[in-house]
């Protein structure tokens, strides 16, 4: 019988028995030598989003591993835990804000982390609620990002490497949509694929589709970061992460819901560069941009804002507020969510799971000796009654309404028992706004007026002269035949005709005619008889003026406004 010798499994057998040497040595003197407990790598999960806190390079060089993050508590592997060591890594921690708990591990098991280092992506730095990604790092994704086919050539190039695709298609696509000031993403699941789409100006387009594998691991990560359940994937769930791109904070809202193929998820992208918008830059017009800067100007009143979902109001609020802020006034919002954080103001987030609602978030801010309030919606009555009386005890109150057009404010407030001899006074400024797309100034061409636009445009100039109105002051000539434009689509707009958006306004202010009818509990159709020969243009007249400034096109406006309306 003759012996047969394996070299490869002997030299398996020697080193899994060194790795269990050095395992046991660890266990042996982790307490009673550095007083902290081992930890053995080989059997628990690694965190790439605690891996990200260390790079690589300082990671071996150090002999360290950041394995687990839990909040701002982060757990630590070391292989030689010094005490100088140790306090240099507290350092390194504390001054990032966080609090780390150390350990002592074998070099197998930080080589089992470090090799994770490979599944990182270009994010510099993530935990739940946010993700930084370095400056350098977005150049890279960005810098050949024009429009949304430079996306998706970007997401197919990347598609081949097995390793990282999943943490490059979501980063391409964040990177993606900000560069080309898109509001949503949408990664919906179908039978299939998985489709992504963007909302530029309101409007969804699609991207691409993406396989069905990649997309469970973009949501998953989507949850992570988002502090949501990883495990959940029957119930609706919202979170809310930040990216940082230098010193702007890029925060996202996200929402997922149940499908009969997967979660679809969608991500608000609040960026505080579309909130800076001026006043001046929002398509008011100057009568009644005069009108806005008397009323926010003056230190009490109620100037209230209606408009469907999405329709720019809560930029026209913030806009408001950084209009009046000075150092030697007291604002403070109640939201719902915070959208936008502005310096110098004081913002509060509903909650209604902890009974903090805008009606309690409005009562506890007058506690606060504010000078100005915003409320983010009048929901009830009770916030509508506190509201009204705030503004007649020296607060001015800016707020949100439902109703389709500014005369509806009036009714709306009486309907919800807000007495209507208080309201006189109380009620400044009921502002009514739709957003449409501008046509895009590289490719948009003039077209003819059909005869139904003819018809219209001209009942609309007519009606407008009838109360009052000179067109002269909009830097319109009637006398000369108009002209209007129509998208056509070019690299420069998505191949959209449109880039960017502007609003159309209405405005009713409260002058002695109205003051006079308000007691008399009166329809909306009365208040617009009384309101037309006020300054302010109404909506279908001030849509006219943007399309006959070549601003946007007839189709836009009369999607979102009744042209036709008396």
């Amino acid at each position: 019988m003759s012996l047969i010798f394996d070299d490869d499994k002997q030299k398996k057998n020697l080193t899994d028995l060194r790795k269990q040497e050095e395992e046991d040595l660890v266990d042996a003197l982790a307490e009673v030598r550095y007083g902290v407990p081992p930890i053995h790598l080989s059997g628990m999960p690694i965190e790439n989003d605690a891996l990200r806190l260390i790079v690589e390079k300082e990671a071996r060089e150090l002999e360290v591993a950041s394995f687990k993050l839990l909040g701002k508590d982060v757990h630590v592997a070391v292989r030689s835990p010094q005490p100088d060591k140790l306090e240099n890594l507290k350092k390194y921690f504390e001054d990032r804000q966080y609090i780390p708990h150390f350990y002592m591990a074998s070099l197998a098991s930080l080589e089992k982390a470090w090799d994770r280092y490979k599944e990182i992506s270009f994010a510099e730095e993530s935990k739940s609620g946010t993700i930084a990604i370095s400056g350098e790092s977005l150049k890279k994704i960005m810098a050949g990002i024009k429009n949304i086919e430079d996306i998706k050539q970007a997401i197919l190039a990347i598609e081949k490497d097995n390793i990282h695709t999943t943490s490059h298609i979501l980063e391409v696509a964040l990177a993606g949509a900000i560069a080309i000031n898109a509001s949503d993403l949408h990664f919906e699941p179908e039978e299939n694929t998985v489709r992504l789409r963007f909302r530029l100006d309101g409007i969804l387009h699609e991207v691409m589709e993406i396989p069905p594998a990649a997309h469970k691991f973009i949501n998953s990560r989507i949850k992570l970061i988002s502090g949501l359940k990883i495990t959940s994937n029957s119930i609706a769930q919202d979170g809310r992460f930040s990216i940082y791109l230098g010193e702007d904070e890029i925060s996202l809202r996200v929402s997922l819901i149940p499908g009969a193929y997967g979660e679809s998820i969608v991500m608000r992208i609040l960026n505080p560069k579309s909130i800076r918008v001026k006043l001046e830059d929002m398509g008011i017009e100057p009568k009644l941009y005069e009108v806005f800067m008397r009323e926010i100007k003056k230190p009490n009143g109620m100037i209230l804002l209606t408009g469907p979902t999405g329709s720019g109001k809560t930029t026209t609020l913030y806009s408001f507020l950084q209009k009046i802020y000075s150092t030697e006034i007291k604002i403070i919002t109640i939201e719902d969510p915070i959208e936008y954080h502005l310096p110098g103001i004081t913002q509060t987030q509903t909650d209604d799971e902890k009974g903090y609602t805008f009606l309690e978030g409005l009562r506890s801010s007058l506690r606060q000796d504010p000078d100005v309030i915003m409320v983010g919606e009048i929901r009830d009555s009770e916030t509508a009654k506190i509201a009204v009386e705030s503004a007649l005890t020296g607060h001015l109150v800016f707020s949100t309404l439902h109703t389709n057009n500014a005369a509806g404010v009036i009714p709306r407030l009486i309907d919800l028992d807000v007495n209507p001899k208080i309201l006189v006074s109380a009620l400044s400024l009921s502002i009514a706004q739709r957003l449409v797309r501008r046509l895009c100034v590289h490719c948009k061409k003039e077209k003819e007026i059909s005869n139904e636009e003819s018809i219209i445009i001209n009942k609309i100039i007519k009606d407008a002269e009838t109360h009052g109105k000179n067109w002269a002051d909009y830097d319109i000539d009637t006398g000369s035949p108009f002209k209007i434009y129509t998208p056509v689509g070019c690299l420069e707009c998505n191949n959209t005709g449109y880039k960017g958006q502007i609003g159309i306004f209405e405005a009713i202010y409260n002058d002695e005619k109205i003051e006079e009818i308000i007691t008399k509990n009166p329809s909306e159709r009365e208040i617009k008889a009384v309101a037309r020969n006020q300054v302010s243009l109404t909506m279908a007249e001030d849509g006219l003026v943007k399309i006959l400034k070549g601003i946007t096109d007839y189709d836009e406006v009369a999607g979102v406004v009744d042209m036709s309306e008396e």
